[in-house]
């Protein structure tokens, strides 16, 4: 299995988009780029970590390539917004890929300049870097949007998150 690390805003979100693709074996949320080792959720909030939301994708390349995740990445969230994704400010939500390999820092890049750039039109703010320490966000964060479809940010922020996958990538969707 691949691995690559995305940070897209809230990672209720980022992971509920992520674990519908085939090829994605694991999805779980937790915290990367910061310098605060093993951060607790309130302290990544309060923006003193310097840690961004992420979600860890293990995913097979021979099933769904890394170009394809990179396009989902870049349609379902807004990468022109520093530090915010539509309510949710502050540096923890930062667009972010953080690779794990020369080869996904050289697409990384490439998509960036050439894909996210056609799609959005104020420049593109999304840091790419290597992948750091991985910090496993606390339990009840795992599979958030599965477990908690009713409650009020999910019902509100998400559903059209995966309306957006669906519309545009509804072949690399598990069925």
């Amino acid at each position: 299995m691949d691995v690559i690390y995305f940070g897209a805003g809230c990672f209720w979100c980022v992971e509920a988009v992520f674990e519908r693709l085939n090829g994605v074996s694991q999805v779980v949320s937790g915290y990367m780029g910061g310098h605060v080792k093993n951060p607790a959720y309130r302290e990544v909030c309060n923006g003193t970590t310097g840690h961004a939301e992420v979600v860890k994708v293990e995913y097979s390349a021979e099933i769904i390539s890394y170009e394809d995740l990179l396009r989902i990445f870049w349609t379902t969230h807004d990468p022109t917004t520093l530090n915010r994704q539509g309510a949710d400010s502050g540096t923890q939500y930062r667009s972010a890929i953080f690779y794990t390999t020369e080869v996904q820092r050289i697409a990384s890049l490439e998509s960036k300049s050439n894909y996210a750039t056609e799609m959005w039109q104020d420049p593109i703010v999304t840091e790419i870097k290597p992948a750091g320490d991985f910090y496993l966000a606390e339990n009840y964060h795992q599979d958030y949007y599965t477990n908690n479809p009713d409650q009020g940010y999910c019902s509100i922020v998400i559903p059209p998150k995966i309306a957006k996958l669906r519309a545009s990538f509804s072949q690399l969707i598990n069925k």
